[in-house]
């Protein structure tokens, strides 16, 4: 592994990875952690992570990771939920949330701090520093040798690993239980596989590690893929700094979710609008050559032509090594996106300049393990093919997506019910999105079935596709359809404010706020544009036929988004239940 420590790579090799982890896991016996019982994390993704996570699972524990951007609240009820005996906090604004929900956690006796600034002058029985914890599992090591390798030995495969709570779109995150089976199983997928990509992942691998390790995904690609296959995993400094990271570390294999690629997307377009009229002539005529590459490589699955690969050749040389470079991408040779639906047109255009983009699909409950598009085989507008061990069926009746093997989860942590409405007791795991099989071998995933919108004529539309094709332009950053029971579809939508802002710099158009800015008759014109190209393409009754520019970003701290970045739509329609009312006034303009 490596992380930057005070601007300078720390490298960590594989024997002082397994020596922590060893010096860790005897600390967490010190502190009376016994199998069975859990250990959370509440951090930003660093070494520490990872040593506590292995650890954890070594001394047949089970980590529970939490989204440093959560609330005390939601904190609290996490903890208190899992049972989690100790925490692992990054700084003092988390040791501060945990200090605040202690009393409600009867089963957290002990917090780590990482970070000692602020918190030294705190004097608080349950607090403990990581150089402490380190101290105290070198004596317990030094007293009791060999316990966590005998620990390890009685392991099971029905021992859980990690205890991954969803993203609580639509009410209280659920724990989801995820076994040493089911890691297992994830782990030889997208390592032995070839699940993840081809060659399979090795050592020689770079992996940039930035989306929240308590995200399943990114477990995938920081703790497993990083165990599995040996590759080398290097943490971002923050989500902030993640463009300059890219820049540095130019990894090989790249995850994002669609939120990710299309903030990468837009950048592009800003600095080519920005440019001089000189280099900007140049970028638009190559970007234009890119586009026809990446329509040749849908047509043929990701397969270079010889015309595409001279075309391409030509192109790295005055253009796309330099831009691949700029964003961090230029070694990458597989690139993944996940996690939620990605309009076709930003996966055409990394594929167009070189990117070999493939759409994948999983979830928690599933272990990440579902489908995804093969090098040489990918079809543009779906997830893929099932992988390797993956049984998966779409429901005649209700077309819902069903999956089962043996990364299945064990179920809900407490709650028997909730698993029963989604795992059938021969196995089947219903997935709640909707989906078709596309030439018989990928599967496209239309919606999530709680999201259909009936319109008042009884048409059956999935937002999703709509919202995607709206976000895929670089001036909007969040598309929110409404139209269920209604007599159209409407939207409301939030730009993107940088791209808009140099849109609107360019023609010397003031303004001061966010609010300011979307009110400008000429920034509505221009996401007006937007909504026209995308209804073009679709038939009169999933046209957008009014739409209203959000007032304000949506935040997590208001609960208009879930910790993984993900539209709570319930929360979003009654925060601006005005808005939506306004869209179906009668009159008015669109």
């Amino acid at each position: 592994m490596r992380e930057k420590v005070r601007g300078i790579w720390q490298e960590v090799t594989w024997a002082s990875y397994w020596d922590t982890v060893l010096t860790v896991g005897h600390g967490l016996l010190a502190l009376g952690v016994r199998p069975g019982e859990r250990v959370a994390v509440l951090a930003e993704n660093r070494r520490e992570w990872c040593w506590t996570d292995v650890a954890a699972v070594a001394v047949r524990a089970a980590t529970v990771g939490l989204y440093p951007t959560s609330p005390a609240a939601e904190v609290g009820w996490l903890l208190a939920h899992s049972a989690a005996r100790v925490l692992v906090a990054e700084d003092q604004e988390q040791v501060d949330k945990a200090l605040a929900v202690l009393d409600d956690c009867p089963d957290l006796h002990r917090v780590v701090y990482l970070e000692p600034r602020g918190v030294r002058g705190y004097h608080h029985p349950a607090l403990l520093g990581w150089d402490e914890l380190l101290a105290l599992g070198a004596e317990h090591r030094a007293a009791h040798p060999g316990a966590v390798q005998r620990l390890m030995a009685a392991a099971t495969n029905a021992d859980l690993a990690t205890l991954i709570y969803t993203s609580g779109t639509t009410g209280r995150p659920k724990g989801a239980m995820l076994s040493v089976a089911n890691v297992d199983f994830a782990i030889r997928t997208v390592t032995d596989g070839g699940g993840l990509a081809s060659p399979p992942p090795a050592p020689d691998d770079l992996l940039l590690s930035y989306l929240p390790l308590c995200h399943v995904a990114e477990r995938v690609f920081t703790t497993w893929s990083n165990a599995g296959a040996g590759v080398q995993v290097n943490f971002a400094e923050s989500i902030a700094t993640v463009p300059a990271n890219l820049r540095e570390v130019q990894p090989t294999i790249l995850f994002g979710v669609p939120r990710i690629w299309e903030k990468i997307l837009a950048s592009v377009t800003i600095r080519v609008a920005s440019a001089s009229p000189v280099k900007r002539a140049v970028a638009r005529f190559w970007l234009r050559v890119s586009d026809r590459i990446g329509g040749r490589l849908v047509a043929t699955g990701g397969r270079h032509t010889p015309a595409t690969r001279l075309a391409y050749a030509i192109g790295w040389v005055f253009c796309y090594r330099a831009l691949r470079d700029r964003i961090g991408v230029r070694r990458v040779r597989y690139a993944a996106s996940g996690a939620a639906p990605i309009a076709p047109e930003v996966l055409r255009f990394f594929m167009g300049i070189g990117v070999p983009m493939h759409e994948v699909y999983g979830m928690t409950e599933n272990s990440a393990i579902a489908t995804g598009n093969r090098p040489g085989r990918v079809k543009l507008g779906t997830v893929g093919e099932p992988q390797d061990g993956v049984e998966l069926r779409i429901d005649e009746t209700t077309g819902e997506i069903l999956t089962r093997h043996p990364g299945v989860f064990a179920g809900y942590l407490d709650d028997p019910a909730a698993t029963a409405a989604v795992r059938e007791p021969d196995g089947w795991l219903h997935t709640g999105d909707i989906g078709e099989w596309v030439c018989g071998t990928h599967v496209r995933i239309t919606g999530r079935a709680k999201d259909i919108m009936i319109t008042a004529g009884g048409k059956n539309i999935g937002p999703a596709g709509i919202e995607n094709e709206l976000k895929a332009s670089p001036y909007v950053k969040e598309a929110v359809l409404v139209g269920d029971r209604r007599p159209y579809l409407a939207a409301l939508i939030g730009i993107e404010v940088d791209t808009v802002g140099q849109w609107a710099q360019r023609r010397r158009l003031p303004y001061t706020t966010y609010r300011d800015l979307t009110s400008k008759p000429e920034v509505v014109e221009l996401i007006g544009s937007v909504v026209d190209e995308v209804n073009r393409r679709h038939p009169p009754v999933e046209q957008v036929r009014r739409f209203r520019l959000l007032p304000k970003e949506l935040d997590q701290d208001d609960g208009e988004l879930t910790a993984t970045q993900k539209v709570r739509r319930e929360a979003v329609g009654r925060a601006f239940a005005d808005l939506v009312d306004e869209l179906y006034a009668p009159g008015g303009d669109r």
